[in-house]
């Protein structure tokens, strides 16, 4: 259809000229805009704002300006804890982007066996809370650990038991950024390499780095800002080594000293934005390494090359399991190290304020997030990308959905305890509420689910509602007969990955919750607070067995759905 007669149809979606007439539609369009700009404002901006506000005033609600930051940077215990987060999160991503970079070269870039396996086997971190790997690392190296002299003598608890399991917990991110790097490359540099008879080290700095940098330098910054603001592993496993996120946890709540915990939370916060707008700069200067016309990369068989990196998986794949297993059985070892015998007690949870109700609560809030999140985001992303007027508004609605990325769960929990606990907010009976969890978990996982969507919306083409809007279909029926089916696998995608990160959830809602609302990710915590580490263990547990079903589950209905209404997919 030509663009004079979608014109003459009153359509003229993309043409320059004379104003078109605002249709329902439209009108519609802007009011959600509107709409999703106010909830920002009231579950971003406001708490955001709030926290800062608290940090320049005194116990008793006066303003006295910097004077909080002065106090901070003159305990040089605070500030140390600034130079100790600093330095964890560096030696992280210095030692899981190479982990992860080699990893996914075997994967994209050998003929190594069982690639399949190998990449299902780089995700399952992802289903462990951070907890539980802090956990297994102390019963593998830990004073009484099965492995302790693999540390020749060096304490577990402090710098090496985050780096240990930060390195666990941020392995999956880093190696999906690297897949992604690798796996779109023009095979005929390589060819043209090879003619020339370059050595494989130039052709490695020449061909393969540049294709490949940026992913690189995004998830070094990924990893390093993860590890920065993480909270769950250091009060797990850092002992006296303090770092920021543990400094905040406790000035809130064990010497109820909000001002300080929001002085701490802005220095966490800025270093996170810091990170997030400079891998947006490295992000937006990154330009399109495979066109029409290139070749895809088809590696070529050499045993010794092959032979390594099944080496190289092989051994992450163990270690992988290792910590698995182990925690595992320390949910079911009577008294380690010294009764190895068997048993469920510890999953009888036998402690005041935590019990089987924690892991139902986070069963149902992470369920109320996945499906009520997954429809607010596709909804917010649609009006960002398919709408066809107010280019300033969706612009202005799209750098606020990409706000809470930059924001640590930590200090977003934080800001939303001091905004609706202000005097006079009328949110405040959210409080301690299954509401502002699911508001909380849904806003601070919101930015990655948000870009999936897009990503999808993109891939259908505008001419599509052009000629479905120029034949006087409705938007409503242009949505559920064109839009959803086609985003239909993005949804799915979304939905689990609010699930799963829902259930494991920690920072968003430590300060949160109520007795009748405690989560299991938080019992995990005060259990291990007592002392009773196998019992931590197996609320932990319970946390991955459920995550491994819904991933399983996901998979075989994902398949069933797609067949019916995506069949290009299956065919």
């Amino acid at each position: 259809m030509s663009t004079q007669s979608l014109n003459a149809a009153g359509v003229g979606l993309f043409t320059r000229g004379k104003p078109q007439i605002m249709e329902r539609s439209d009108w519609l369009v802007r009011w959600v805009c509107v709409a999703y700009c106010v909830a920002a404002l009231c579950t971003i901006i406001l708490p955001v704002g709030a926290l800062f506000l608290r940090s320049l005033n005194n116990a008793n609600g006066a303003y006295v300006g910097l004077q909080n930051y002065l106090t901070y940077f003159g305990t040089s215990a605070l500030f140390d804890s600034f130079l100790n987060s600093l330095l964890v999160s560096l030696v992280t991503a210095t030692i899981v982007v190479p982990m992860a970079f080699a990893y996914a070269y075997g994967l994209l870039r050998t003929c190594m066996p069982c690639k399949s396996f190998f990449r299902g086997v780089a995700l399952i971190p992802l289903l462990i809370p951070g907890v539980l790997k802090a956990i297994a690392l102390v019963y593998l190296f830990g004073n009484q650990g099965l492995l302790r002299e693999w540390l020749f003598g060096h304490p577990l608890y402090g710098p090496i038991g985050i780096v240990g399991a930060s390195v666990i917990w941020t392995f999956p991110f880093a190696v999906l950024i690297m897949l992604t790097a690798l796996q779109h490359v023009d095979q005929r540099l390589y060819q043209a390499a090879a003619v020339l008879k370059t050595s494989a080290w130039r052709t490695f700095l020449h061909v393969t780095w540049p294709s490949c940098r940026y992913g690189v330098t995004t998830a070094f910054l990924v990893v390093t800002v993860s590890v920065f603001t993480d909270f769950g592993i250091a009060k797990v496993i850092g002992g006296d080594f303090r770092v920021l996120a543990t400094d905040i946890y406790k000035e809130v709540v064990g010497q109820q000293n909000f001002e300080m915990g929001a002085v701490i939370s802005v220095m966490l916060l800025i270093p996170a934005i810091l990170v997030f707008l400079l891998e947006r700069r490295v992000a937006s200067k990154q330009v399109a390494q495979f066109t029409g016309r290139s070749l895809p990369y088809t590696p070529k068989p050499s045993a010794w090359r092959d032979g390594v990196f099944l080496g190289w998986c092989i051994a992450v794949t163990v270690f992988i399991a290792s910590v698995l297993g182990m925690a595992q059985f320390a949910s079911l070892v009577k008294f380690w190290p010294y009764n190895l015998s068997l048993t469920f007690a510890h999953y009888s949870f036998e402690i005041e304020g935590v019990g089987w109700m924690n892991f139902s609560n986070s069963l149902w809030m992470a369920t109320l997030a996945a499906s009520f999140g997954t429809l607010i985001i596709f909804i917010g992303a649609y009006v960002v990308e398919k709408a066809r007027r107010d280019l300033g508004l969706r612009k202005t609605l799209q750098m606020l959905m990409l706000l809470p990325m930059a924001i640590p769960g930590l200090v977003l929990g934080l800001a939303y305890l001091i905004f609706i606990n202000t005097p006079g907010n009328p949110a405040g009976w959210l409080y301690g509420g299954m509401a502002i969890l699911v508001i909380s978990t849904v806003t601070h996982l919101y930015s990655v689910p948000h870009l999936t969507c897009l990503t999808a919306l993109k891939g259908l083409d505008r001419e599509i509602e052009s000629v479905g809007l120029s034949l006087n279909t409705s938007v409503a029926r242009m949505l559920t007969q064109v839009t959803l089916p086609v985003c239909l696998a993005a949804l799915l995608d979304v939905w689990l990955y609010m699930f799963l990160c829902a259930m494991t959830t920690l920072s968003a809602v430590i300060f949160l919750y109520s007795s009748d609302t405690k989560l299991a990710s938080v019992a995990v915590i005060h259990i291990d607070e007592t002392g009773r580490v196998a019992s931590a263990a197996a609320m932990a547990m319970l946390l991955v067995y459920v995550c491994l079903a819904v991933r399983l589950a996901h998979h075989l209905i994902a398949q069933k759905i797609l067949r019916k209404f995506q069949p290009w997919r299956t065919s």
